[in-house]
């Protein structure tokens, strides 16, 4: 912790000054009443003489905290400059409505996120943004840092947002896009999906290539289990889907063609271990060195010290001119 204006503190030099002419100037005031016995005083103090005794050292207390508020105390954290493995990474995952089938519990997509967020948690130096696709692509989150920020945006990815429908060349052309500006030497795409592409205007093989061209890796993930599985077959007008046993297959070709034409690698994720076991693989991807700069973030505190000032001042009135007023005549 540090101030921003610490002259202030010295006024805090004067208060041992000032009580010591309050107390002079108090004693001075005081009535002595002369008895002729010790006893004949017995009694006579309560709680309330001792309380009053009190009540001005809580007045000293309150302006000894405004002065170290006009201080300013601070809160200060430091990221010193150092050097890091790090890369650029977008995830691009499927929000497709066959991402709600049921052969991950409670379905894929939600197995997906909850994944992607502890990859995110354990990548701290890198920059990842997020792509979402399903009959389109957009970018949800760019590039960051932030790693709550991502999270909830990654928590927050629901089927529905986009017209149905599988555009994976959309969703690595989208990312490879937002990367190709990247200054880092490190840029990679890891792509999640549960289906093949039929939709959208860039097909997977041509975004691989466009990746191939800027340099950028893509990592492709298959998810899901083939066969029988419960999956949606219909939309309700609420926006709820009815789910039905459909057979599932899925064709690896295209997605193995993109991660070996842009130097990726494809996987094949059965079961949510695997999609685990998968990214802690591409945990371990090479990373380009990078300088992280020192950054200082700094939080007022002086705002607590007045609320706490303005309490026990209020506190001090309500005592003095309350249960320990004192009447003279």
């Amino acid at each position: 912790m540090t101030f921003a204006e610490p002259y202030w503190l010295l006024l805090l030099l004067l208060l041992p000054w000032l009580i010591f002419r309050y107390r002079r100037a108090a004693t001075q005031r005081h009535v002595t009443l002369q008895v002729s016995r010790q006893t004949a005083m017995k009694g006579v103090k309560t709680w309330v003489v001792y309380a009053r005794s009190w009540l001005q050292a809580l007045r000293w207390f309150v302006l000894a905290l405004l002065i170290t508020a006009m201080a300013r105390p601070q809160l200060l954290w430091y990221e010193d400059e150092t050097e890091a493995e790090a890369m650029d990474i977008l995830l691009v995952l499927d929000i497709s409505p066959s991402m709600l089938t049921k052969d991950f519990a409670p379905d894929r997509l939600t197995v997906a996120k909850e994944v992607a967020i502890d990859f995110i948690s354990r990548r701290p130096f890198d920059r990842i943004g997020l792509v979402a696709f399903s009959g389109g692509a957009f970018t949800q989150c760019p590039l960051t840092n932030d790693r709550r920020l991502l999270k909830g945006f990654v928590n927050n990815l629901q089927v529905g947002k986009l017209q149905d429908g599988t555009a994976i060349g959309m969703g690595i052309a989208t990312a490879v896009h937002h990367l190709k500006d990247s200054p880092s030497p490190g840029r990679v795409v890891i792509l999640i999906t549960d289906g093949e592409n039929n939709t959208g205007e860039i097909g997977p093989v041509e975004a691989a290539e466009m990746a191939q061209a800027l340099g950028v890796r893509v990592y492709t993930v298959g998810i899901g289990k083939d066969g029988v599985v419960q999956s949606p077959s219909r939309r309700n007008f609420d926006g709820s889907y009815i789910f039905a046993a459909r057979q599932m297959e899925f064709d690896s070709t295209i997605l193995a063609d993109v991660a070996r034409l842009s130097k990726g690698r494809f996987y094949r994720a059965y079961s949510p271990n695997d999609l685990q076991t998968i990214y802690a693989q591409i945990d371990q991807l090479e990373k380009a060195k990078i300088t992280i700069k020192k950054v200082e973030q700094k939080t007022e505190l002086f705002f607590w010290l007045l609320d706490a000032a303005f309490c026990l001042l209020v506190l001090e009135l309500f005592l003095r001119w309350g249960p320990l007023r004192v009447i003279t005549v």
